[in-house]
């Protein structure tokens, strides 16, 4: 196997790694949107805070060691930091 054919290897799953990270995170989004109506936790938005700061640093240094395009990575982290940022919109509207 070439170096280069290893690479490709590292870089198809660092970007599988992150994509089921970013999925996990959609998943707390997605849950908590759902009992919008029903409860608003501020722990729970301190979690998905945190997950987000900790993923956008994996997608950080995954582009940073050349696993990861930036364009590729800055993509996940916006779809993400837009999703969240619908779900703070319905919070703040539902109070």
């Amino acid at each position: 196997m070439t170096s280069s054919e290893v690479q490709e290897q590292f870089q198809i799953k660092a970007a599988t790694l992150l994509q089921e990270d970013a999925n996990k995170i959609e998943k707390l989004i997605e849950v908590q949107m759902e009992n919008l109506a029903t409860r608003h936790c501020p722990l729970y938005e301190e979690v998905l805070d945190t997950q987000m700061y900790g993923f956008s640093r994996q997608v950080d240094f995954a582009i940073r060691a050349g696993l990861v395009g930036e364009t590729e990575g800055k993509q996940i982290v916006s779809k993400l930091e837009r999703n969240l940022a619908v779900l703070y919109e319905a919070l703040n509207n539902k109070e």
